[in-house]
């Protein structure tokens, strides 16, 4: 029996097993090796009505769509319109921030790969109209800048509804057109959905939070995050085995399953160079490309993406050199456990990748001198407090925003733990059992870390 079936029967001996185990109300999985796609499904994808989740059965796939917004980029340059190191106002002359000096020098390139600087998470509901996106950008006027553009990492979904909007400008049609024409008729998919009105024609997952952190997950009170964020990830959804076509073009020099050109080979190379490191965050990939995530783990080079909206959670990992990719799309409940142990085994059977451990507290990683870590660090969405008690570290967040408008996690205080030279972990509120990265970069001249950065980078606002 070759290996990708002994994994097919490992799947439905243990998936669902897994699933209940985790509090995951249901869930999707595919596998390409030797050349081929094994799927499978357990679960429900909506404990209300008790629908069963199956192989076509549709998941959001959150930021993975950034991956395809870059793709779609990419295209263009191999079209020849457009630049990737030219200035964004070139293509749009609009593009306004509240520094007008970064607006000005921030290039196309800086935006796939987070390094614009500017803050992110701004997710403005501009209606449901074709014309969401371009509105979310017009309100980007007053959104403060980080750091110089180029100078470090920080995750940016408005960065990608800028892309959004310059492939809509360049290619005349709004955003949801723009991703069927280009990638859904090519690649020849048959169960993929730009938004809810596309998805009702399906199975389709409804996302799962739970009411109080350990709690069983219930029903989601929406479906979707804003269609002004589409192109960071707040609507795409779609089977596992249509995302691993997706994945297979860029396995094979561009090429739909039918021959077809959709991406030069020239470019697909581009997006897997790296373009900045990531400070150390446990899970995160260590590294960004142009939309990939790039993971530096034991066995081989891997590229990813992983992806979250209300209540769903997906995960794709690529293996490019043994032709090996995985995709979980789930619902609910504690989701990154079942990723853990199930691409662990995947990995390391199909393609003999290790994957490394979840962050766990290191005391051997203790600092002395806490003083440069205390003060706090704020967002557009959180308010984060960091405080020194009997040389403990403790930090205390305060959800804001659309996370607080969404009934996110409630202001609470946890212990920050050594981890590695300026990361500290802490337990994870919304996954018990799972610890979040956090690490304090840069100086602000006075010994003191400039951000908190878990993935973001929030700024230090007071001593």
């Amino acid at each position: 029996m070759s290996k990708i079936h002994e994994i097919r029967t490992w799947l439905q001996e243990n998936f669902a097993d897994l699933l209940a185990e985790h509090q995951v109300p249901g869930a999707a999985i595919a596998v390409l090796a030797d050349g081929e796609v094994i799927d499978h499904a357990a679960g429900v994808l909506n404990k209300a009505t008790g629908v069963e989740s199956t192989v076509d059965s549709l998941f959001q796939i959150g930021s993975i769509t950034k991956v395809w917004t870059t793709t779609l980029i990419m295209q263009l340059v191999d079209e020849g319109r457009l630049d990737l190191d030219r200035p964004v106002r070139d293509y749009l002359p609009e593009f306004a921030l509240g520094d007008e000096t970064a607006a000005a020098a921030i290039t196309v390139r800086q935006l796939t790969c987070h390094t614009a600087g500017f803050e992110g998470d701004v997710f403005t509901d501009t209606g449901r109209g074709a014309d969401a996106v371009e509105k979310l950008i017009a309100t980007l006027s007053d959104v403060p800048q980080l750091f110089p553009p180029g100078e470090r990492f920080s995750y940016n979904n408005a960065g990608y509804c800028v892309l959004g909007r310059i492939i809509e400008v360049l290619r005349g049609k709004c955003w949801d057109d723009c991703v069927r024409d280009h990638l859904f008729v090519p690649l020849g998919l048959t169960h993929a959905a730009t938004g809810p009105h596309d998805a009702i024609r399906y199975r389709a997952a409804v996302g799962h939070v739970a009411p109080q952190p350990g709690e069983e997950p219930v029903p989601a009170p929406i479906w979707a995050l804003t269609a002004s964020n589409a192109p960071a990830g707040s609507m795409l959804a779609m089977r596992p085995r249509d995302l691993l076509t997706f994945v297979r073009m860029h396995l094979n020099d561009g090429k739909a399953d039918d021959g077809g050109r959709v991406l030069s080979p020239e470019s697909l190379a581009v997006m897997r160079e790296p373009q900045v490191e990531v400070p150390t965050l446990g899970i995160m990939a260590g590294r960004w490309g142009v939309g990939w995530m790039l993971f530096g783990w034991e066995g081989g080079e891997v590229v990813g993406h992983d992806g979250g909206t209300i209540g769903q959670s997906a995960f794709l990992r690529v293996v490019p050199e043994r032709n090996v990719a995985v995709a979980l799309l789930t619902n609910g409940g504690q989701p990154v456990h079942v990723y853990h142990q199930v691409f662990g085994k995947l990995l390391d059977e199909l393609a003999d990748v290790k994957l490394p451990p979840l962050p766990q507290p290191n005391p051997a990683a203790a600092q002395a001198d806490l003083s440069r870590y205390v003060g706090e660090y704020s967002s557009m969405v959180a308010d984060n407090v960091v405080t020194a008690e009997d040389g403990t570290l403790w930090i205390e967040r305060t959800p804001k925003g659309i996370f607080a408008d969404l009934g996110g996690a409630p202001p609470a205080k946890h212990e920050l733990l050594p981890y590695l030279d300026d990361t500290f972990v802490a337990i994870a509120p919304e996954f018990p059992g799972l610890y979040r990265a956090h690490a304090f970069v840069g100086d602000d001249g006075t010994g003191r870390a400039r951000f908190l950065h878990t993935g973001r980078a929030d700024r230090r606002v007071s001593p």
